[in-house]
This record gives C-alpha cells, sequence and structure tokens, in this order.
C-alpha cells in the first residue's frame, strides 16, 4: 500500500514537472538568447543601486569635515572679541564657500558671513533649470524610493534670525558638543549644517554648506554607468539577434527539409549540408543529411526488396496454380503423380523462400541489438568445418583449412551471425566446385583486420558479376543445380551481416591464379580497450 501510495503521488509530480519542461521549451531559441544576455546587464545594471553607498560614504566623510571645521573655527574664534569674531567669520565664510552664524549667550544672532561679506555660495532654484536637472532629480527620486531611503527634510532659512530657531543650535549648546544634520535644499542638492559651541559663555557657532558637488558627483557615476549599461545592452542585443540568426536560421532549414523528407511528396528533397559551417550546427546539418540519404536508400531497399519478393513468389505460386488447375483433367496415374511432384516440390520452394525472407528481413533489427564479443576466427572455422563434414552437407568436397601467422585471428562480433556467413559462402562454393573437388579456407591477421578467404575450384565469377552476385535474389546457379533449391539471398545475407560487424565481403579471382571463385572476408580485429 506504500509503494502504490508512493507512485500515486509521484505520477502527478511527473506530470506536473514534465507540464512545466514543455512550457519551457515553447518560447522561441531566439527570445531566450536574447533573455539570457539581457538578464546578465539587468543584473549588471543593478549596480547602479549601489551607488547610494557611494554617496553615504561622501556625505559621512563631509560630515567628519564639517565637524572639524566647526570645531577649529569655534577654537579660533574663543580667543577673539566681537570685531576680531565678526573679521574671521567672514574670511573663513569666503575662503571655505560656508555660511557662518555666531549667536551670542542670550540667543540673539552677532554675525553672519553672508551679511558681512558677499555670499559664496547660493540655493538654486530648480525653476530657473533645464528640464534634464528635473529628470535628475526624478531619477534621485526613484532611487531614493526603490532603495527605501528615509526622506530627508527640506533646508530653508526660518523667519526668526536667533538661536531658537535652529534645532542644531540648541541641540549642541544641550549636550556641549558638536551636532551634525543633513537637509536638501530646494534643488535637492545636501545642504550640511554644524552647531558647536564656542568657548564657556553659552556662545555658539552655527556653519552650513551646500555640498553640490556630491549631487553631481553621484550623478555623474550613474550617468556614466547607465551609458555603459545602455551601449552594452544595444550591442548585446545587437550580438543576440546575430547569433540567434546564425543558429536559428540554418535549424529552420534543417526543419523545412526534414518535414518534407518526413511527407515525402518530393523525392529529390535535399537536405542543406551547410558545408562552409564547421561547428556543431554543420555537423548536425551533414548528419542529417546523411541520415536523410541512408533512410531513402533503406526505404528504396525495402520497396525494391517487397517488389523482389512478389516476383520470387510469383513463379511458383503460378507454377503451383497451373499444377492444381490441370490435376483434376488428368486422368492417367503417371501424368497425375507427376502434377503432384511439381505442387510439392513449388510448396517447398515457397516454404523455403519464406523463411530465407523472413530470415533477411529480421537481420538488420537483431544486429541493431548484438553486441559484440572477441570470436576466434581460426577456431570458430575448423568447428563449422568437422560440423558440416559430420552432417555430410559439403556433398563430398574436401573443406581444407589454412591458418597463417602464429596470433590468434580474433575479431569483434557475434559468433552466430559469423557462423551463419561462413555457412553460406561454403554453401556457394560446394554449389560450383567440381565432383571430388577441394574447398580451401584461410585465416589470418593483417594489422587490425581479420580476413577470411573461401576459395573454390568452379568456373569463378565473371567480373561483371561480383557485385551483382550479392545483391538479393540474384541467380546465377550452376546448370547441374535442381530449381528451386537456393533462394538467392544467401550471399546477400552475408554481406549484410559482415558490414553489420564493419567488415567488407568481396569476390575476387583466385591469387594461384586458378580457375575459381574467392570470396574474402575482413572483419575489424578485438581490441579490448576500444
Amino acid at each position: 500500500m506504500a509503494d502504490s501510495g508512493t507512485q500515486a503521488r509521484s505520477r502527478p509530480e511527473r506530470r506536473a514537472t514534465t507540464t512545466r519542461l514543455a512550457l519551457s521549451w515553447r518560447v522561441s531559441l531566439t527570445a531566450r538568447i536574447l533573455a539570457v544576455n539581457v538578464i546578465a546587464l539587468a543584473l549588471m545594471a543593478g549596480s547602479l543601486f549601489y551607488i547610494d553607498s557611494y554617496r553615504r560614504e561622501l556625505l559621512a566623510e563631509r560630515y567628519r569635515l564639517a565637524k572639524s571645521e566647526a570645531e577649529i573655527t569655534a577654537d579660533a574664534l574663543a580667543d577673539e572679541d566681537l570685531p576680531g569674531r565678526r573679521g574671521l567669520i567672514a574670511r573663513i565664510g569666503t575662503e571655505q564657500d560656508l555660511r557662518l552664524r555666531l549667536f551670542a549667550p542670550s540667543g540673539a544672532l552677532v554675525a553672519d558671513s553672508f551679511a558681512l561679506a558677499p555670499p559664496s555660495y547660493q540655493l538654486v532654484d530648480p525653476r530657473s533649470e533645464p528640464w534634464l536637472q528635473d529628470a535628475a532629480r526624478l531619477l534621485d527620486r526613484g532611487m531614493d524610493f526603490l532603495l527605501g531611503a528615509p526622506p530627508i527634510p527640506d533646508y530653508r532659512d526660518p523667519a526668526r534670525t536667533d538661536a531658537g530657531a535652529w534645532q542644531e543650535v540648541k541641540a549642541a549648546l544641550a549636550e556641549r558638543r558638536t551636532w551634525i544634520s543633513h537637509k536638501a535644499a530646494p534643488d535637492r542638492t545636501p545642504v550640511i549644517i554644524a552647531a558647536t559651541p564656542v568657548g564657556t559663555d553659552g556662545s555658539a557657532l552655527l556653519v552650513t554648506r551646500n555640498a553640490r558637488d556630491i549631487t553631481e558627483n553621484v550623478r555623474m557615476a550613474r550617468q556614466t554607468l547607465a551609458i555603459i549599461v545602455g551601449g552594452a545592452l544595444v550591442v548585446s542585443i545587437l550580438l543576440s539577434l546575430f547569433l540567434a540568426r546564425t543558429i536559428v536560421e540554418p535549424l529552420r532549414k534543417l526543419v523545412r527539409a526534414a518535414v518534407r523528407v518526413r511527407l515525402g511528396r518530393d523525392r529529390s528533397v535535399v537536405v542543406p549540408r551547410l558545408p562552409d559551417r564547421r561547428d556543431e550546427i554543420g555537423l548536425l546539418a551533414r548528419a542529417i543529411s546523411d541520415m536523410s540519404g541512408a533512410l531513402r536508400q533503406r526505404i528504396d531497399a525495402v520497396e525494391s526488396f517487397a517488389a523482389d519478393v512478389a516476383h520470387e513468389l510469383k513463379n511458383p505460386l503460378t507454377s503451383l496454380r497451373s499444377a492444381l488447375e490441370t490435376l483434376d483433367r488428368v486422368e492417367q496415374p503417371e501424368l497425375r503423380q507427376q502434377l503432384m511432384g511439381i505442387a510439392q516440390s513449388d510448396v517447398r520452394r515457397i516454404d523455403f523462400l519464406v523463411t530465407e525472407i523472413a530470415d533477411a528481413s529480421r537481420i538488420d533489427a537483431q544486429l541493431s541489438r548484438t553486441t559484440f564479443e572477441p570470436v576466434d576466427m581460426r577456431r570458430l572455422v575448423e568447428a563449422l568445418v568437422g560440423e558440416r563434414d559430420q552432417r555430410g552437407v559439403n556433398e563430398g568436397r574436401a573443406v581444407h583449412v589454412r591458418g597463417e601467422g602464429g596470433e590468434a585471428p580474433v575479431a569483434a562480433g557475434d559468433a552466430p551471425r559469423l557462423e551463419r556467413v561462413l555457412h553460406n559462402l561454403l554453401d556457394n562454393a560446394v554449389s560450383f566446385s567440381p565432383p571430388g573437388g577441394e574447398i580451401e579456407i584461410t585465416v589470418l591477421q593483417a594489422g587490425r583486420r581479420v580476413i577470411i578467404a573461401v576459395e573454390d575450384h568452379g568456373p569463378g565469377i565473371p567480373e561483371a558479376a561480383r557485385e551483382r552476385v550479392f545483391e538479393r535474389f540474384h541467380s546465377l546457379r550452376p546448370s547441374r543445380e535442381e530449381f528451386g533449391t537456393h533462394s538467392g539471398l544467401g550471399l546477400a545475407i552475408a554481406r549484410t551481416i559482415v558490414e553489420a560487424h564493419f567488415g567488407r565481403l568481396v569476390a575476387t579471382d583466385r591469387e594461384d591464379g586458378a580457375a575459381g571463385a574467392r570470396l574474402v572476408i575482413s572483419l575489424p580485429r578485438w581490441e579490448p580497450e576500444a
């Protein structure tokens, strides 16, 4: 029960996984290439947000600078009288681009650098700036919103001029230490405020600075990075489209050709081989082209084989029908017996043909599932010859086995199928050898190949027919042989098996110049490390 429950749960999970994979592969290859490149650039664009840390570091540095400036100025003012203090405030404010305000112990404003000297800075009215600055400020607000930055209070000069209008001054006097704050000018640039006690009499110094350079630096960094990311995005999209085109277009051509091959409406369909491409797509195109060519050849071979089968079966069936139709009209016992013999011979021939045809049609499928093993071909040949001698199928022909070389000729293959090949070659040699003739079998190893040669002393095979003898149903039989004892498939089956073993089977003249045929098998040598 537990196993069935697990299986019941796993099936929906497998269906969900399959559905997710199916949905993910519905997106076109071009879109996926673009997505991968754009996502990488989007991650790079995320570095825009880290510029906020750069801004915070600049502000922190300015806080330290403002504190130092305020404290140093307060120490200098503590030793001066009021006229001296005013002169020092005017000079420092002009030289350092600051605004300094000095408050008496009563809180009254006693000195202002902007009143003692021309203002060293002026807050910018955003309404007087071009629209590009408005866009920059909008971008700043967007970044602050996305980063969740706390709001910055607006800076405005209070209507009152006494110390009580400044929270920073009150905090500095209450805590007897320098107090720093940060506010935003109307144009969203930072205004850094520092307040510190002056001496011990209750006076206070207020220092303000409009740090426009911080905003300019941050905006410049963002602009530079945005330009880089934008340029990289454009280049990436163009390269992605180029890459997608170089990949997708040839694949589409292959798909169209494959569909036409599948439909089979045009026998002259040519799958593009893309010879100029040396990459994986070129290899794929050439592999598909070769595969379609091999498939077309296989289909043609099947059609031709079917036609040959029909032709070969038609002759004995016609003879059988004629004999059976005539049998009822014949009264003479001898003639009836002759017709019955013809019918029986035709039945045997049909049965033999059907058996051979069935075996020939199964060879390819069976060999495709076969695992090759080492086969000692000399031992296999010797065992086969001994078994045939015991059964007397050599019909009095002497079969001699000759081995050359000391190393055992071990081939890679399937022993029963290779034995079938040797049977077919020996049957062919026995058929063409004269009575009492001899058949020689030579087994040797030549380099990385194993060679088996079967020679007889018959009439031989004409040079023009040496390839046709391996065609299915080709019949070139000796005149003394009874009709119908061979199917014409023996040598065709033998070559099919040998080629499935990555070998070759050919017909040649005898090497000694004597009359007769020589059929040579060449097989790959067994290599354990392969």
